[in-house]
């Protein structure tokens, strides 16, 4: 089964306006592309423009993440996340995005986990996209409310949906945890995204820890079936120059396009 890559629009192509790296994702040969919360505040008409001239399919898009990475579990912030949650599904309904990632926050020791359970329980009644959450190393974001992959599925089995899914960073899980292979095969079947880099930097994938040579056969192999989110710092820069440089990484990765 061949790889496809999303390319995240967060992380590559920084100096160039929003909608111009989607275009720069399809010209780069990424079969997908996925957004941090870009597309809320873009021009509809011409996101819409590049993603029908792409033709490239939106894996995800996070809610509102502002000063506090999303705010979901921030005690006395439940309107704003329903408003937050409102817009991210209107965005990907119009930009036909699979997924919406509902950010839990930047909480230290007080979050209000029930309120993020209210919030995610909102975002299921809003949408028929996927619902993602996502457990964020502590070393990437200290303070981050839910940063362990056992939390994440606690929360999946005591809302019981099956659109509320996993965003499985391997990046994230291999720093918090170690050994992102096993975790995976653990928790493979809550798994609705699966976003790569390599640790501890976040550079390409494959310049460091974990395998991805092995390991993205791997998680095929145990049912995963979508686009691997391409979320990297390039270590020769996040501009046009400096992502295209470090773009080689996918020839090594047997499966993928000319690998």
């Amino acid at each position: 089964m061949r790889l496809r890559f999303s390319a995240n629009t967060g992380f590559l192509w920084r100096d160039l306006p929003f909608v111009a790296r989607i275009r720069r994702a399809a010209a780069a040969g990424f079969d997908a592309v996925e957004f941090h919360d870009e597309a809320q505040t873009a021009d509809p008409v011409e996101l819409a423009e590049a993603l029908a001239e792409t033709g490239l399919p939106v894996c995800s898009l996070n809610v509102r993440m502002g000063a506090t990475a999303g705010c979901a579990a921030v005690p006395g912030q439940g309107d704003q996340a329903r408003r937050d949650i409102d817009a991210a599904a209107r965005t990907a309904q119009a930009a036909g995005a699979a997924a919406i990632h509902v950010l839990a926050g930047v909480v230290g020791a007080a979050g209000d986990r029930a309120a993020y359970l209210a919030a995610l329980r909102h975002a299921l009644a809003r949408t028929d996209r996927i619902v993602l959450i996502e457990p964020i190393c502590r070393a990437a974001v200290p303070g981050y409310f839910l940063h362990d992959v056992a939390e994440a599925a606690a929360i999946l089995d005591e809302i019981g949906h099956p659109r509320l899914k996993l965003l499985f960073d391997c990046f994230h899980v291999e720093t918090e945890s170690g050994d992102a292979a096993a975790l995976f095969r653990r928790h493979v079947a809550a798994v609705g995204h699966v976003q790569i880099a390599s640790v501890p930097e976040r550079a390409e994938p494959g310049t460091a820890r974990p395998d991805y040579a092995r390991l993205l056969p791997m998680m095929q192999a145990a049912g995963y079936r979508g686009a691997f989110g391409c979320e990297y710092r390039p270590a020769a820069g996040d501009g046009a120059a400096g992502v295209e440089a470090g773009l080689g990484w996918r020839q090594q990765m047997p499966g993928a396009a000319g690998g």
